[in-house]
């Protein structure tokens, strides 16, 4: 089949970021396993690129500070399971096992131990965390909502747009933003407040069919604006 260069549509993109509007009473964050098992590369199982970790993870705080400046709810995706779940994985998975392969281009992987219910891996990073934010443990999927509270927690909030970081872009955030667009919330993607351990070809891919399918995207500097302009507004 014959490869195509993607559309360039700079011009398309501008006009549409316009359109997403915040609201404070009615948008909020929602990370997804932004835990110690993707970004901190001395205990990860499944890490995420050791040398974007960091600026990640000052994005991301950056974003969530001024998003509780502006009275948003924070709201924290964590994936947990038994040793029995990762003993006895979907077929992909135990293949990867099996060849003794890792699934991470250049890190090592350990599908087997990774995200087990109470273990560090399953911490959210602790500069991403305040007392008054929200976790939902996510036990079976590669969305926070299927098999989670998360929905009825948004609809009890009276939240009907949210923003979306987390790890990885190409799987768990562009599950969650697939469900969130059925479910018929308004979403966004913080573009450098997400990354993969899949490798820089599938962040990008992720990123180009969330904009393009589902939601914008906007890096964390225009959305600490979106946020300020919000508060500003409010006034």
């Amino acid at each position: 089949m014959k490869q195509t260069e993607g559309p360039h549509r700079a011009d398309f993109f501008k006009t549409l970021e316009r359109k997403f509007v915040i609201d404070p009473r009615r948008t909020a964050i929602v990370t997804v396993d932004m835990h110690r098992g993707h970004l901190d590369p001395a205990v990860a199982t499944l890490p995420a690129p050791k040398e974007n970790c960091a600026n990640l993870i000052a994005n991301a705080a950056r974003v969530l500070h001024a998003a509780r400046a502006a009275g948003m709810p924070v709201i924290h995706g964590v994936t947990s399971k038994l040793l029995i779940e990762n003993e006895r994985p979907r077929a992909f998975h135990r293949a990867v096992m099996d060849v003794n392969e890792t699934i991470i281009p250049g890190e090592k992987s350990d599908l087997l131990h990774h995200n087990l219910k109470g273990s560090v891996q399953t911490e959210v990073i602790p500069e991403l965390l305040e007392e008054t934010d929200y976790i939902i443990n996510n036990k079976k999927t590669h969305s926070p909502f299927f098999g989670t509270d998360l929905d009825n927690l948004l609809r009890i909030l009276n939240v009907d747009h949210l923003v979306f970081m987390g790890v990885n872009t190409n799987t768990c955030v562009m599950n969650a933003c697939f469900d969130a667009s059925n479910l018929r919330y308004t979403l966004a993607v913080v573009s450098d407040c997400v990354d993969s351990f899949y490798g820089p070809d599938l962040h990008e891919f992720g990123l180009e069919n969330i904009r393009r399918c589902l939601g914008w995207v906007f890096d964390s500097d225009e959305m600490v604006e979106k946020f300020k302009s919000a508060m500003a507004e409010a006034l």
